[in-house]
């Protein structure tokens, strides 16, 4: 009676698994894959291509900026009333008109920010010199702050104005101010060496709307992916794939480190096989007659 209890649980178990399993495959995305070619020959031809595909968002970036000194400018102009246009000469068009420069000139900052962050992401530079490096990463809050700072200086120092209209001015200001810091600063940013140290991988893949390149194509991030393209890293990098995807790193490090322990343990094993077998001694020689 024991044993059929056992054999029953035992059957129970594994279609359980079998239906686990089933399900789980089930699930699965199966991929297509679309092979892409790779143009950079060297380290010199790739950092050319990501250069050439970082340019346009550098000029997209360089555009909004100008713009955002234009608007305030202009802000700063209807403010201390210098520009009078039938909107601006009362309340509440002069309010209202400084309010909306300074709002335009805060999606300037920002969205001209994020195209500078892709470029850099995209053609990132050497860390090798600190300052160079953190200023090209940050240029984008030095950008909001002379949007912004400015205006501020002014409006405080503006002898003509009332006191209310000097804090409505400056609170405005200072909080677009902050907005446009926090947005514009790269809290993740790549360098040269990072781009250049995962160049070699031999294969990898990426989806056509993804900012990352994956070591593994069942990588639990690709799991609700069919079509997945692929090709060297190089390639990757080529596409505006310029990281490794985390998962995978961390995935391969373990990895490597199984391996390593596997043939740390093998090389133990090998040495004590070495220390536990008896040396056998060499035979007297006889003594000459």
């Amino acid at each position: 009676m024991a044993e059929k209890k056992n054999t029953a649980a035992e059957e129970a178990a594994k279609k359980a698994l079998e239906a686990a399993q089933a399900k789980k495959a089930a699930g699965k995305v199966q991929h297509t894959y679309t092979q892409v070619g790779q143009q950079s020959a060297s380290k010199e031809e790739l950092l050319a291509v990501t250069k050439k595909n970082a340019l346009p968002y550098r000029i997209g970036a360089i555009i909004l900026w100008v713009l955002a000194i234009c608007f305030e400018v202009l802000a700063i102009l209807i403010f201390v009333q210098k520009l009078q246009l039938p909107f601006t000469v009362e309340n509440p068009g002069w309010t209202i008109s400084w309010i909306v420069c300074i709002v335009l000139d805060l999606v300037c900052v920002i969205i001209g920010s994020n195209l500078w962050k892709k470029s850099n992401h995209l053609d990132p530079a050497s860390e090798k010199n600190k300052f160079l490096f953190w200023l090209h990463n940050n240029l984008g809050v030095i950008m909001a702050i002379l949007a912004f700072v400015p205006f501020i200086i002014i409006v405080l120092t503006d002898k003509n104005s009332n006191k209310q209209s000097k804090i409505i001015a400056v609170v405005v200001a200072v909080v677009a101010l902050l907005i446009g810091g926090l947005t514009s600063y790269d809290y993740n940013p790549i360098s040269q060496e990072e781009l250049l140290e995962n160049a070699d991988i031999d294969v990898v893949y990426w989806t056509a709307s993804g900012t990352v390149f994956h070591a593994y194509d069942d990588c639990s991030h690709l799991n609700n992916t069919v079509e997945l393209l692929t090709g060297t890293s190089a390639s990757a990098i080529e596409n505006g794939k310029t990281r490794l995807c985390k998962t995978c790193e961390a995935r391969a490090e373990k990895e490597a480190a199984s391996g390593i322990s596997s043939v740390a343990e093998k090389a133990d094993e090998a040495v004590e096989e070495l220390t536990e077998t008896p040396v056998e001694e060499a035979p007297e020689e006889e003594a000459a007659g």
